[in-house]
């Protein structure tokens, strides 16, 4: 993971005689692989350039230039909502697979393909203005969120103009029937998992009860991960490669959709949390894992928190403490890990090798939160101990 999250060329060596010495390799073999990546047009690829570049098309400027002059104050606030703090990871990966599956594509991005990218960050944020709602949130990106602003109603409204928004600009794209058709649909069938997910927490929600952490990633897959899938699979498409892609890449958003959102669940845990989901007694993969790795009456306790009891209220600093002694977060932290391989793993079968070669990046430049520390300790100590010999003595009067 190190050498992909930092896109280091890389291959693992056979050895035809298993020593230390006298080993022995296939020096053929060796030849033919050298060459294996030299069709990857994305190892040069700036992935960090080209995400600022989007980033930039989400200006309320940009935005007027796409979709054209705003009509009334819904509009307007759908576009302003639009231009607020975001990641961009979605269209992100729309331009950089259709990147990767497009000849010659350098140079300035098409006015269509960043009006595609637009369309899927709309799909995006008007989920983020329901489930805030859902979830009743007050705060997004550090912000008030639409609905405190503006109201239940509006806010419902302004999502479901930027679901049609989305829709309508893909609808509008260049390209053949064919490749508009998998667009929508493609796009559709995002809509309908991702509500499905969601609509599985509201449910729990009405009577709520411990969720195994197996049923959490259950939840995650059709919450979290359409997104992703939808992103990538709308980027293929307008290359033209849906059907080619279309299995490989559901295996691999579902993959990382899960990872992400289990390094969000452990980004908002506890009091120093970002949002901090044990107060707001939401469903979490640590809470889960909490709920089964605990005993007795810290068992009984948790199950409490599931049920949402106003008792727990005065003792979550116990609960964030009690999941850090049954090693909560560090199993959250396996499966995260335990994801991020998965995601790898299944882009064993795709022959395109800039896509195969991309996907393998974004993987590291999504998580980027790796740091090669605790090896080799035994050179660290020596090596320490060779610096403090060599510097000079102080001087003394």
């Amino acid at each position: 993971p190190y050498m992909e999250a930092a896109a280091i060329p890389g291959i693992a060596i056979p050895l035809l005689q298993d020593d230390c010495i006298d080993c022995a390799v296939d020096i053929d073999w060796v030849w033919d692989v050298i060459h294996v990546t030299s069709e990857d047009r994305t190892r040069r690829m700036d992935l960090d350039a080209l995400r600022e570049e989007v980033g930039e098309w989400f200006s309320e400027e940009s935005l007027d230039s796409l979709m054209g002059p705003a009509q009334g104050g819904t509009e307007k606030l759908g576009r302003e909502w639009l231009a607020r703090a975001g990641k961009r990871w979605r269209p992100f990966l729309s331009v950089a697979v259709w990147k990767a599956l497009t000849p010659d594509s350098d140079g300035e991005t098409p006015e269509d393909v960043r009006k595609m990218a637009v369309a899927v960050e709309c799909f995006h944020k008007a989920s983020l203005i329901h489930d805030d709602i859902e979830d009743e949130d007050a705060e997004r990106y550090g912000e008030a969120t639409l609905h405190e602003e503006q109201g239940i109603a509006v806010a419902l409204n302004v999502g479901d103009l930027l679901i049609g928004e989305g829709y309508r600009l893909l609808a509008e794209l260049d390209v053949s029937p064919e490749n508009r058709v998998a667009m929508l649909q493609v796009a559709a069938d995002g809509q309908r998992a991702l509500c499905r997910g969601q609509g599985a927490e509201l449910l729990w929600a009405r009577a709520p009860e411990p969720l195994s952490s197996r049923q959490t990633l259950g939840i995650f897959k059709e919450k979290t991960a359409p997104a992703f899938e939808v992103a990538l699979r709308v980027g293929a498409a307008y290359a033209g490669f849906a059907e080619e892609t279309r299995d490989v890449l559901g295996a691999y958003s579902e993959n990382l959709g899960i990872a992400y959102q289990i390094r969000d669940d452990l980004s908002d845990w506890g009091a120093e949390g970002e949002t901090d989901d044990l107060a707001g007694l939401r469903p979490s993969v640590v809470l889960a894992l909490a709920h089964e790795l605990a005993k007795g009456d810290d068992k009984s306790l948790l199950k409490k928190v599931w049920s949402r009891s106003p008792e727990v209220a005065d003792r979550l600093a116990d609960l964030e403490a009690m999941a850090d002694t049954v090693g909560a977060r560090d199993r959250a932290k396996t499966l995260q890990e335990s994801y991020k391989e998965s995601a790898i793993r299944s882009l064993g079968t795709i022959d395109n090798a800039n896509l195969k070669g991309l996907l393998r990046r974004v993987v590291g430049k999504i998580f980027n939160d790796i740091e090669i520390k605790g090896w080799c300790k035994e050179f660290e100590a020596k090596n320490a101990e060779l610096a403090s010999e060599s510097k000079p003595a102080a001087a003394t009067s």
